[in-house]
């Protein structure tokens, strides 16, 4: 296990209560299915039982609700499908492991560095319509290929491995969470942090 030095951490057991952090059912407008408590993750397996992970630190709770608020306005069927929150660093160690001799690990945080998942200040996400269909992003959650890059985008869709359907339908969810003050990332279409990283690394609590 990778060893903390930062006085700053909290177990995940001990963070019920804590008040820094909110649950994500105290956020309305959201639907809530986190894909590493069932075995529909690249693992294949639930890497949160028995640990309670439906958690955001109050600033990123904060800011999801703005941007609830947004989509709510501009499109009143639709809302936010949160797929992972918290992640303690118990967790992104065991993904780390995982991916050890593959060419994949530049997508997981190193653990000794830190994952913002594991302060409570980065949200996975998409969109679901009102008849609680995910829309068409192109790729599944956790479908760790170029086509799931946003950074790629552009030629994606000249290539014809991305409609324009699934582009505009990735540009609504980055328009939901920029807009409240989230930073989204160049490998991945779901992830947002809250924040910089480097000060949420420095600055914030990692739960352990």
């Amino acid at each position: 296990m990778t060893i903390i030095t930062s006085a700053n951490t909290l177990p995940c057991e001990a963070i019920d209560g804590h008040p820094a952090f909110r649950p994500l059912h105290s956020i309305a407008g959201i639907g809530v299915e986190l894909r590493y408590a069932t075995p529909h993750n690249f693992v294949g397996r639930d890497l949160y039982n028995p640990l309670d992970c439906a958690w955001l630190h109050g600033d990123a709770a904060r800011a999801l609700e703005q941007a609830v608020a947004w989509l709510a306005r501009q499109r009143p069927d639709y809302r936010l499908l949160i797929l992972d929150a918290l992640r303690p660093q118990r967790v992104q160690e065991q993904l780390w492991q995982t991916l050890q001799g593959t060419d994949l690990l530049g997508y997981i945080a190193e653990p000794e560095r830190g994952s913002i998942h594991s302060f409570g200040m980065a949200l996975d996400l998409t969109i679901m319509d009102g008849a609680g269909r995910e829309l068409d992003m192109g790729t599944a959650f956790d479908d760790l290929s170029e086509r799931s890059q946003p950074a790629l985008e552009t030629v994606l869709l000249a290539r014809g491995e991305l409609s324009r359907t699934q582009c505009d339908n990735r540009h609504l969810l980055r328009n939901a969470m920029l807009l409240a003050g989230f930073q989204g990332i160049n490998s991945e279409w779901w992830h947002f942090d809250c924040g910089d990283r480097q000060h949420v690394r420095r600055s914030y609590t990692r739960v352990l």
